[in-house]
């Protein structure tokens, strides 16, 4: 793969993703011109992000048994077409329901992960990851900050109609230039979507992985849906493109996804894990502080966010390693079990964080996000534990195995000896 293509691939994914979070931003909006409550509004997001997980698990098994370039352009033509149809919606429901048509076909991302993973050498896999990473965390801080604005400008129905422009641009683009892949499965679509769930229940590694992104992105998405309730609230009075601000200003995370798979390709993906959900824990302790309101807020907010998206993105780099290196005949069956886990995690934070803010305030949606790191944590050190008392076990077993031997053959030996 060449570097342009690598580059095309992350803008894709930047624009694909970017239609799961611009919603976050444009709430406030959406509640005072469908004339509903904020909490209502926020099924939008909901909705959205169970919609990429339905979309996940239905779609992406699709990635091993299809030929990339007119799945990813078909994909991308539906999700234009849903975001139309969102634009037009006249009322609360009918935008729900074309909200969850553009997360379930806007799968360009987990598709296209597994693709370049094939297609790239071992040692620059973690490096190819974290460029599409990059990407995608540039599709979802910039999304923010282009809906925040234009729906300021056009009203809530304007970042849906420039998102389908967009999303239709890129269609035709990658119609041209994306490469011929062969599917590396025959199977049944069947068979691909049991496989996923089977891969699930086998693979202790997948499993891990799953929890850590569920956790850390369940906190996530629920302080990205709070912080537009936040902000738009008595306690800052600011306005939707604020919200798309202070995502623009965590645009610095978009640096820091390639350094972290440097990381996992010389350390492995279990220390870059445990750092990250440490980064997470402490993000949620800088974040309490942005409940004060003015200026100190502000920078807790600005610092706190930067410091959760660093340590969410940079986890999910090391998590898609380690799925990765377990079977690369099946690596999308294998991410589609990972990332639906990880964006069901992300729907329920959704949802939770809304409601966490309305009923426990601000603070209890930090409380929410540092509860959920601690569990990461308390399984990430448990399985570490685990596999060092694995290790020994096989150490000692090897030191074993040769003095068995050596005592067999000192048998042998005397029982030939000449008498």
């Amino acid at each position: 793969m060449s570097r342009r293509l690598i580059l095309l691939l992350a803008l894709a994914c930047g624009v694909a993703v970017g239609n799961v979070y611009f919603p976050q931003t444009i709430t406030p909006l959406l509640a005072a011109g469908l004339h509903v409550d904020p909490d209502s509004a926020a099924l939008v997001v909901t909705a959205t992000q169970f919609g990429y997980a339905a979309g996940i698990f239905l779609l992406v098994p699709l990635g091993d048994r299809l030929p990339h370039r007119p799945l990813l352009v078909a994909l991308l033509g539906l999700t234009g077409s849903g975001l139309l149809a969102a634009s037009l919606a006249p009322s609360l429901p009918p935008l729900v329901g074309a909200s969850a048509l553009v997360g379930a076909t806007t799968v360009v991302a987990p598709i296209v992960g597994p693709m370049a993973a094939g297609l790239v050498a071992d040692d620059r896999r973690g490096v190819v990851s974290g460029t599409l990473l990059s990407g995608s965390i540039g599709g979802m801080l910039l999304s923010r900050t282009a809906a925040g604005t234009i729906g300021e400008w056009l009203g809530w129905r304007g970042p849906y109609l420039v998102a389908a422009a967009v999303v239709l641009l890129i269609a035709v683009v990658m119609a041209r230039v994306l490469p011929t892949t062969r599917p590396p499965s025959r199977h049944g679509y069947p068979v691909l979507l049991a496989e996923s769930l089977r891969l699930l229940r086998t693979e202790s590694d997948l499993r891990r992985s799953c929890l850590y992104q569920a956790t850390v992105f369940a906190g996530f998405s629920a302080v990205w849906t709070a912080v537009a309730l936040l902000l738009t609230g008595p306690a800052y009075g600011l306005g939707a493109p604020a919200v798309g601000v202070l995502a623009l200003v965590n645009a610095a995370t978009m640096l820091c996804t390639p350094v972290a798979g440097r990381q996992v390709d010389r350390r492995g993906p279990d220390a870059v894990n445990l750092i990250c959900v440490l980064v997470v824990i402490v993000s949620a302790v800088v974040l309490a502080i942005g409940g004060l309101g003015g200026t100190l807020g502000m920078a807790a907010l600005v610092l706190g966010t930067l410091l959760l998206d660093v340590g969410m993105q940079s986890g999910m780099v090391a998590n898609q390693v380690r799925i990765y290196a377990l079977r690369p005949e099946v690596r999308s069956r294998l991410n589609t079990a990972y990332m639906t886990c990880a964006y069901l995690g992300g729907g329920v934070g959704s949802w939770l964080g809304a409601r966490t803010h309305t009923h426990l305030g601000w603070s209890g949606v930090c409380a929410f996000l540092a509860l959920l790191a601690v569990v990461a944590l308390a399984h990430q050190l448990t399985s570490a534990r685990a596999g060092t008392a694995a290790a020994l076990r096989l150490d000692r077993d090897a030191a074993g195995r040769p003095a068995v031997s050596a005592a067999a053959g000192a048998r042998a030996a005397r029982r030939t000896r000449p008498r």
